[in-house]
């Protein structure tokens, strides 16, 4: 394949600039990048940073149990197929079309280990046995917004409840100053998990963009040297927020219930789009 295909509002383009290299657009949103060769390359920053969290949840190079909510290209997984072999891994994507095309298109190598599921993520995760996956990384996103079911207090229990004593939550959210979407996020999760964290650009963190926030929660004390480390050290550098720092960008904000969830904020033009 060398030319760009299209399915329904999703894009699959060649990277002229790297051979075997593809990125998924929804909407015009970036949503995934994969290079066939190289798929420990990890392309977007966000990205990056959920490599990070896997990389650092438990010693390096052992399999892990995880789930994936949220396809795209499979990008996440095919990196949890190199660097931890051996893993099992469950991938939740609604848009069954768009499984299909990456499945045709960019396929994952034989025997390995990832099984892909065309549902809801919540309803997935309401469905999955207790105490199943190590890490869980939601990474859902209708267009540039995360669904509003996917940010309650009961979608935070279910995470919960899928998860192993010790196990990971890792999330990819998008919001800018005043952060009140992220602020419900933090004070929705740790009313369920004891143990939070957050890595973002400083410019987000300062409230000079809009961008992505990677949200990690567990009920064990999390990796925050190893972490603080690795995204300081990134070619795209981020700060690790946990502690007090978390508690000022929770704020007062309150825990979200069903009833009252939203989908996080449209982001401002320019802020994802590619021309």
């Amino acid at each position: 394949m060398s030319c760009t295909v299209d399915h329904g509002d999703a894009k699959l383009m060649p990277d002229v600039d790297r051979d075997r290299a593809w990125l998924l657009t929804v909407d015009g949103a970036p949503q995934s990048y994969v290079d066939l060769d190289e798929p420990t390359y990890l392309e977007f920053e966000y990205a990056r940073r959920l490599g990070h969290v896997l990389d650092t949840v438990a010693v390096e190079g052992l399999p892990l149990d995880v789930v994936h909510l949220g396809g795209g290209a499979l990008t996440l997984p095919r990196y949890v197929c190199v660097t931890r072999p051996g893993s099992r891994q469950d991938v939740v994507e609604a848009d069954g079309g768009l499984l299909s095309l990456i499945a045709e298109h960019l396929p994952l190598p034989p025997g390995s280990g990832v099984r892909t599921h065309a549902t809801d993520a919540r309803e997935w995760l309401t469905a999955a046995p207790a105490a199943g996956a190590e890490v869980i990384v939601a990474d859902v996103f209708g267009g540039s917004r995360v669904p509003a079911h996917l940010t309650s207090l009961t979608y935070a229990r279910e995470a919960a409840r899928v998860l192993r004593p010790g196990g990971v939550y890792a999330a990819n959210l998008a919001d800018g100053a005043p952060f009140a979407f992220l602020g419900s996020q933090l004070a929705t999760f740790g009313a369920v998990f004891e143990h939070l964290a957050v890595i973002a650009e400083p410019a987000v963190l300062r409230g000079r963009r809009f961008g992505n926030a990677v949200l990690i929660a567990s009920d064990r004390e999390l990796p925050i040297a190893a972490l603080t480390r690795r995204t300081a050290a990134d070619a795209f550098p981020a700060r690790v927020e946990h502690g007090p720092a978390l508690r000022r960008l929770t704020g007062s904000a309150p825990v979200v219930l069903d009833d009252h969830a939203v989908a996080s904020p449209v982001p401002p033009d320019g802020s994802f789009t590619i021309s």
